[in-house]
């Protein structure tokens, strides 16, 4: 069952695969051990290594969202209001809420409502551009709105490992109330 099931697959990779077309070669093997009497092998001429493909479905497969930008996050069940937040602003395109461990008098998150494949900034698309700069419009606004206007406020975005990101949901951190230091990290 299995190796049929492998058979399966790989056929229908390899339709996919030359309906984009890429050029591969098959090779039929016969072989008493298996019900079809044949055992399917191929060599593919694509550029993408076999170690790239798998890395690739595995990403694509993975419920991490650091590593699969679709994956659900913390903050999609903040969004969906599966969770409870602070809310403190909300359009059609992001959400402002207060941070659960604030690192100022003042400390909140600007998020996109819609992830759009956004798990960092890293991430972002030419096409998001315009969300992008809403996300920074929000943040001062609802800063003004919290009263860090005129006294200034710190945005801070996280990403990737070394960038300290801990949820791969693209935010915008706010932060003030009180004088900032630096360097910040």
């Amino acid at each position: 069952f299995y190796m049929q099931r492998n058979i399966k697959l790989c056929l229908l990779l390899s339709s996919t695969v030359l309906q984009k077309g890429s050029s591969l070669s098959f090779s039929y093997v016969a072989r008493k051990s298996f019900p079809s009497s044949r055992q399917f092998t191929h060599t593919s001429y694509r550029s993408m290594s076999s170690t790239d493909e798998v890395a690739a479905a595995a990403a694509s497969a993975s419920s991490d969202p650091a590593i699969n930008p679709s994956a659900p996050t913390f903050f999609d069940k903040i969004v969906n209001k599966e969770i409870p937040a602070t809310i403190i602003h909300e359009d059609d395109l992001c959400l402002a809420f207060r941070d659960i461990a604030p690192q100022g008098p003042v400390h909140f998150l600007v998020i996109p409502k819609d992830k759009d494949g956004l798990n960092r900034l890293s991430n972002a698309r030419e096409d998001q551009k315009a969300l992008l700069g809403h996300l920074m419009y929000t943040a001062q606004h609802v800063a003004r709105q919290e009263g860090l206007v005129p006294g200034g406020f710190r945005v801070v975005v996280n990403d990737g490992v070394e960038g300290a990101q801990s949820v791969y949901h693209l935010h915008v951190h706010v932060i003030g109330g009180r004088q900032m230091q630096w360097p910040p990290g």
